[in-house]
């Protein structure tokens, strides 16, 4: 969501005639895109709130703002503590150009939030904004993510996104679909459809109602889109079966699962207000993989949760080995302000404990995906090329001739492989020779 929201506000200023700078020191405006899933992601906000006041000592007139779901939360604080010119709320990044505009020419604090989270917002503007603005990813180029819903009605006890990002609402199928066309029309060949829970994506027009699936069926006609993924989706048996059929019919749909567990035991699942068993969403991932031939699947843990014992962290620990994930996202439990679970229950898990927990699981989910890479082995894949790989990988079968790539197959598994840089954005055949847990080598076949 962040992702989407940077290239959104991005793509507007641009539009306004600024011009995107990494330099801090040639920016004459700072946007910091926030998050407040994790206190870990506020904490690095606020360091680099502290760099740019180091900074504004000697060019007071830089102008630095806070935008997303933690200037929705702080509001004022931002104002009056971190010497922030500008706090934005994820509603009301449509406003962003006339916002920044107001600061550099009053020289005044400004806030732009939404006053009462719970009341369905105007969405119009958002609408607008999203559709005349959406932009592919400046960082992976031929890919783009677009949002079908906004906000969450789960209300998950440690979970802070309802909150700041407020109620569930469905777009217009037909806005979702023509924003994919002009997608498509830059070179977009992948599209991930975004939603806090995706699988609940339900817009009512009369008696029409049109679900998931039929977005996906409607997205797959659109010629120049190749794959089609989507995320994250919640445990839940509503709309799911119909997802899983789209996604074994229309070829175009990535059989690529994101859908996190949070624990295996029954007991702390209850406490964080998932409404579903271990064993339910065990029997879901069967049926699953029944349904989707190759189906990859993909989790979300949390560890240290209030009150979990040695006998519930066992439990989630038999959960990932029965599950086999391709990989999962394992997080330390960190109270969020104005959930249940701050408000409520005692955060009484030692830190020592939490991060033993979380070095455990890892391990276990190593194995498990350093197994599941294996099968990859001299076997030929098609790749979606990303660009230069970030960073050096040792491919233990060549010598790097070329530029080292990265690129992901349909199952979202990375792919690192030595060829031209020109393949970037485009896709690619590759012959995997060696793998890791999380990354697959590979040697560049002929193309076409």
């Amino acid at each position: 969501m962040n992702k989407l929201d940077t290239s959104l506000v991005t793509a507007a200023l641009k539009d306004a005639g600024c011009v995107l700078t990494d330099s801090v020191k040639q920016a004459d405006a700072v946007l910091i895109n926030t998050c407040s899933v994790r206190e870990h992601a506020e904490q690095r906000v606020i360091s680099h709130l502290g760099r740019l006041k180091h900074i504004r000592k000697t060019r007071p007139e830089l102008i630095v703002a806070v935008i997303g779901c933690m200037a929705q939360r702080l509001g004022a604080e931002l104002l009056e503590r971190h010497n922030v010119d500008l706090v934005c709320g994820p509603a009301q990044i449509p406003q962003i150009t006339q916002l920044l505009q107001d600061a550099r020419k009053t020289k005044q604090k400004i806030i732009a939030v939404t006053e009462k989270i719970r009341k369905n917002p105007e969405s119009t503007a958002l609408e607008e904004f999203e559709s005349i603005h959406s932009a592919a990813d400046r960082a992976v180029p031929g890919q783009a993510f677009v949002r079908v819903m906004r906000g969450c009605d789960n209300f998950c006890s440690y979970c802070i996104v309802p909150y700041v990002r407020g109620p569930e609402i469905s777009r217009p199928p037909n806005a979702v679909i023509d924003q994919i066309k002009k997608l498509a029309q830059t070179g977009v060949k992948l599209v991930t459809l975004l939603g806090q829970r995706v699988n609940a994506y339900c817009y009512v027009a009369g008696e029409k109602t049109c679900c998931l699936a039929d977005l996906l069926e409607m997205a797959s006609r659109i010629d120049a889109i190749k794959w089609i993924r989507f995320v994250t989706s919640y445990p839940s048996e509503t709309f799911f079966h119909p997802i899983l059929r789209a996604m074994r019919d229309l070829p175009k749909v990535c059989p690529y699962l994101h859908i996190p567990a949070q624990s295996g035991a029954d007991r702390i699942l209850k406490a964080m207000n998932r409404r579903y068993t271990a064993a339910q969403y065990l029997h879901m991932l069967a049926r699953a993989r029944e349904i989707v031939p190759g189906l990859e699947i993909a989790g979300d843990f949390i560890v240290g949760f209030p009150g979990e014992t040695d006998q519930d962290f066992d439990a989630t620990v038999e959960l990932v080995k029965k599950a086999r994930y391709k990989n999962a996202f394992i997080f330390k439990y960190s109270p969020r302000p104005v959930t249940h679970a701050e408000r409520n229950l005692a955060d009484n898990v030692p830190v020592d404990v939490k991060k033993q927990r979380n070095i455990e699981l890892l391990a276990v989910q190593e194995r498990i995906s350093g197994a599941l890479a294996r099968k990859f082995l001299n076997k030929r894949l098609t790749v979606l090329v990303e660009g230069l790989s970030k960073k050096p990988h040792l491919n233990r079968s060549e010598e790097p001739e070329s530029p080292q790539l990265l690129g992901r197959t349909e199952h979202d598994w990375i792919v690192v492989f030595n060829g031209p840089e020109e393949l970037t954005g485009s896709f690619a055949e590759v012959k995997i020779t060696n793998t890791t847990p999380l990354t697959l080598f590979g040697q560049l076949l002929p193309q076409g």
